[in-house]
């Protein structure tokens, strides 16, 4: 049997789970989940997890919030202004913005509080801060 290492693309089905046992994502009514072992494009704790696995494994993972979406910043937690946005657009606890940061990089951030005078914006991952927990079956890989 093949085993999964780094430059392989690999295909997996996962379920991600919080803490608790809640489910925030799954690729098990989906098609796999493919990428390139080692590449970054799958958080680092999730590369760890796979590398070294062998097609047709299953295994349970707890990964680290250091390895997974990093901690909660507090910085990228901040208010606008009501006046500096356009005064028909309408906002709502949990809603989702989307802008460019003073460098031109799109920033993703969600409403977490509101005001008659300034909205309180939280740039940070949804899942910063927590450990995850995977369930990880290697369907394939290759080189």
């Amino acid at each position: 049997m093949a085993v999964a290492k780094s430059g392989d693309t690999v295909s997996i089905h996962y379920t991600g789970m919080l803490e608790d046992g809640t489910v925030f994502d799954s690729s098990v009514e989906r098609d796999p989940l493919s990428f390139t072992l080692g590449s970054g494009q799958v958080i680092p704790g999730f590369d760890r997890a796979v590398d070294g696995m062998e097609e047709g494994d299953s295994k349970t993972e707890v990964i680290p919030c250091d390895q997974a979406y990093g901690q909660r910043n507090p910085e990228m937690i901040f208010r606008v202004d009501r006046n500096n946005l356009p005064a028909e657009m309408e906002f709502q606890l949990g809603q989702q913005l989307q802008f460019q940061s003073p460098t031109g990089e799109p920033v993703v951030a969600m409403v977490i509080e509101l005001s008659p005078e300034n909205l309180t914006l939280d740039a940070n991952h949804p899942l910063a801060g927590q450990d995850l927990t995977f369930e990880i079956q290697l369907v394939s890989c290759g080189a």
